[in-house]
């Protein structure tokens, strides 16, 4: 008896147009683990304020993003889930679904319930855990399975921040810019999240204080932030740089509310300002690339360092498909066949 492998990304629209993206942003930002107020708030402000205002900013944004093959996050995604069905054989289905839009998880869960599985495994590709990202697909994984009548063996990987082969696919992918061009420091930015949200996985009362961040230990194991810094550490390590080489800050923030810290708009200035001209920038959190790291770590950044007199910004690619990243997963599926 054959066992199920979903692979699950965050999404993207179907298309750039204006139309698309707001159907994209509306599902996306109604779900509660994003933003996480009270339904009825969270609906007149994603209805009638973010998606109708923001959808058109955005579009264009995903028009200079999209390609000829469509949105490289599901160009990526659909890659990975061929490579990783070749990489794992017959024993195994392979799917891949969206936590948002299309190829939907219920879609894919439709498609594995029909083989009458032994087992699912469930690989959202985000290394560090959030409520936000793998704690939703979690969610609709376990909602749509719970309607099943015959309900198979369900594994829920839920975080892979230290795993050393994921590190070293993004140190080689590093290491080629290295050996081209010279850098004075290196900025791990992540996608950040409202503090807010830390604080409510936080059992303990001492997540987002001074030294929380420095270990993981049973207490924090799924908190992002520390797990960001995790991440960063041992590939700082796996570059062979020191921990005075690297800063590690947090990207993407909205609204008024503080996200967790440090800023990477403010850091690169900061960095400037300290005579760091000559950047190599990863993007630990993203495992494919997208908006997030083509356009805002690629281009946003890279003006606004530019701006306060950097001579060079170079961004390292996500992982994307490169052979390394399918062995990790091949290898993650295999650890949990027992």
């Amino acid at each position: 008896m054959a066992i199920g492998v979903l692979v699950v990304n965050l999404g993207t629209p179907d298309s750039p147009n204006t139309g698309d993206v707001r159907k994209y942003l509306r599902q996306f930002l109604m779900d509660g683990r994003v933003i996480d107020i009270p339904f009825i708030p969270r609906w007149l402000l994603v209805n009638l304020i973010i998606a109708p205002f923001r959808a058109p900013k955005s579009a264009k944004i995903y028009k200079e993003l999209w390609t000829s093959k469509g949105s490289p996050l599901l160009i990526h995604g659909l890659g990975v889930y061929k490579l990783l069905q070749e990489a794992l054989g017959k024993d195994y289905v392979v799917d891949f679904g969206m936590r948002y839009q299309s190829p939907s998880i219920e879609s894919a869960l439709e498609r594995l319930q029909k083989l009458h599985l032994q087992k699912i495994i469930v690989l959202p590709l985000f290394p560090q855990y959030a409520s936000a990202s793998t704690g939703s697909v979690h969610e609709e994984v376990m909602r749509i399975v719970s309607q099943w009548q015959l309900i198979p063996q369900m594994v829920l990987i839920d975080s892979y921040a230290e795993n050393a082969k994921m590190v070293k696919t993004y140190a080689a992918i590093g290491k080629k810019y290295m050996e081209k061009d010279k850098f004075d420091h290196f900025i791990f930015t992540y996608h950040g999240l409202p503090e807010r949200q830390i604080r409510k996985g936080d059992c303990t009362g001492q997540c987002l204080s001074a030294t929380c961040c420095n270990t993981l230990a049973d207490w924090n194991r799924l908190c992002y932030r520390g797990q960001c810094f995790a991440t960063s550490r041992l590939l700082a390590e796996e570059l062979g740089i020191g921990e005075q080489d690297y800063t590690v800050s947090f990207q993407s923030r909205l609204g008024s509310d503080p996200w967790i810290k440090p800023y990477t708009d403010l850091k690169i200035e900061e960095l400037v300002k300290a005579g760091k001209k000559r950047i190599l920038a990863f993007s630990p959190s993203f495992v494919a690339d997208c908006l997030e790291t083509t356009i805002e770590i690629g281009e946003e950044y890279k003006e606004i360092f530019e701006k306060a007199g950097g001579e060079h910004w170079q961004l390292v690619e996500s992982l994307n498909t490169h052979p390394l990243w399918i062995e990790t997963l091949q290898e993650m599926v295999l650890s949990r066949e027992s």
